[in-house]
């Protein structure tokens, strides 16, 4: 997904129309980063929701200052939302609380598993920031080499798959 240079230009510029626009096209892929980022078994349904909605505001600050080229807005965008996911997770480790029990089995769809995905956690927990973003993205949300490259600011989509082999070998090992 990429946002068009025109309409960026205009949010830049402080066009309401074009940053509803903006916000509204980079939302979808901002919650996505954040559910799976932020799952696990003590999540708070609104975990991620509320972590999105942080990233579309920081997003919304920085709007103005931004200076790149429209092919690196994701990237500067996934950028803000790894930042918001620290600093959610950060929130949840100081927060003692925890959901009462028939409360987290509403939370999870059928198909999620959750002590699956708390090993997935510990897992990516072994691996380099750069590499768990790789993971990330192209694993588990599913872009392309290319797109994964754009996003993270590597040189090329072959270092995107090099980078998610040495990651997955890592893995394969602390499995």
């Amino acid at each position: 997904m990429t946002v068009d240079g025109t309409l960026l230009q205009s949010a830049m510029a402080g066009d309401p129309t074009a940053t509803d626009t903006v916000l509204g096209l980079v939302r979808p892929a901002v919650l996505t980063y954040c559910r799976a980022r932020l799952g696990g078994r003590n999540v708070r349904d609104s975990d991620a929701e509320d972590c999105a909605q942080e990233v579309l505001l920081g997003v919304l600050r920085a709007l103005p200052h931004y200076r790149y080229d429209a092919d690196k807005f994701l990237g500067f965008v996934y950028g803000i939302a790894a930042h918001k996911v620290v600093d959610a997770r950060r929130r949840r480790t100081r927060d003692a609380s925890s959901p009462v029990a028939h409360l987290a089995a509403l939370q999870l769809s059928p198909s999620e598993d959750p002590e699956g995905r708390e090993r997935v956690d510990c897992l990516l927990g072994h691996l380099a920031a750069r590499q768990r973003n790789v993971v990330v993205l192209r694993v588990l949300l599913g872009l392309s080499a290319r797109d994964t490259a754009t996003t993270l600011g590597m040189p090329s989509a072959g270092a995107v798959r090099v980078s998610q082999h040495r990651a997955l070998s890592t893995l394969r090992r602390h499995v």
